[in-house]
């Protein structure tokens, strides 16, 4: 069994590697704003991002509609909220809101 002071050690360090990976990526991309690669990433990690939730919400689906019923609400809401606002925060956080409500109504 480990002591508190095992338990506050561990939880510093799991902090501090934490706190260092969210920080890494502004300290070494420091002064590089032109660069063509990050204009390509800022481009297309949206897109990638975006179907890469697609198919993690799509996997596993049964034809019970309560299985998949929520992600096609959860998916037209996304979809639907990008095209009106264009805003990926808005988008994102709207379809997830509309699949876990459409979850819960549909259980």
């Amino acid at each position: 069994m480990l002591s508190n002071a095992e338990i506050a050690l561990a939880v510093a360090v799991v902090a501090v590697i934490t706190f260092a990976c969210r920080l890494a990526p502004f300290v070494l991309l420091r002064g590089r704003s032109s660069s063509p690669l990050l204009g390509f990433l800022s481009r297309a990690m949206p897109l990638g991002v975006m179907l890469v939730l697609v198919a993690y919400t799509l996997s596993g689906l049964t034809w019970a509609p309560a299985s998949w019923a929520p992600c096609l609400a959860g998916i037209a809401a996304t979809a639907a909220l990008h095209l009106w606002r264009g805003s990926i925060a808005l988008s994102l956080i709207g379809g997830t809101g509309v699949y876990v409500a459409a979850s819960l109504l549909l259980t």
